[in-house]
């Protein structure tokens, strides 16, 4: 396969990788996946969160995907594919880890082009809902509205790691929570602001 093929399956990766990522976060993270997701909600004065699991896995996976492509004849389309998804992944930390919850502060706390990704993943922790994409997250009208209404600031803002707020789980148009989110806040478990000096 020539390079310019493998760029193009590169490059067609990463961007499938925003919506099969908004579905994983929705169905996945916000579904079975809640006992492990749930601590990115909650304040952590620790670093680490068991949320983490998720892109060790992922990455993991993509990993012997790119060494099947590697191994086996006909099957280089998979290197390129791993790449995208590496850089995908690359980018999705940048902007989710780095920037906006400021996990390892080493990027500038305002870029002007990352602020309306960091506005999204504020209202998807506000609601416990969507926005669930990273880099092009599809914000329903009615939350950017409720959102704009309100100064709780549930990822700190760069103000502080990890400071979270709000029900995990609450539906889009406050209807019920998806059954999978649904005990979490019947048991009264809320996630709180972590204040920060």
């Amino acid at each position: 396969m020539g390079p310019a093929r493998s760029l193009l399956i590169g490059v067609a990766a990463f961007l499938v990788m925003e919506p099969v990522t908004a579905l994983l976060h929705r169905l996945l993270f916000h579904g079975p996946g809640l006992v492990l997701h749930r601590s990115h909600h909650r304040p952590n004065p620790h670093g680490w969160e068991a949320n983490d699991a998720f892109p060790v896995v992922l990455a993991a996976l993509t990993i012997v995907v790119m060494a099947v492509g590697t191994w086996q004849p006909g099957l280089g389309a998979l290197v390129a594919v791993g790449a995208g998804v590496t850089a995908y992944g690359a980018s999705y930390a940048l902007v989710h880890d780095l920037y906006i919850h400021r996990r390892v502060s080493i990027l500038p706390e305002h870029v002007a082009l990352l602020e309306p990704l960091r506005e999204a993943h504020r209202i998807h922790h506000l609601y416990g809902a969507a926005p669930y994409g990273m880099l092009a997250p599809v914000v329903p009208k009615d939350l950017r509205a409720r959102a704009s209404r309100t100064d709780r600031d549930p990822i700190g803002g760069g103000r502080g790691p990890h400071a979270r707020t709000a029900p995990l789980g609450r539906a889009e148009s406050g209807r019920a929570a998806a059954p999978a989110t649904a005990s979490l806040r019947a048991s009264g478990t809320r996630a709180r602001t972590e204040k920060t000096s």
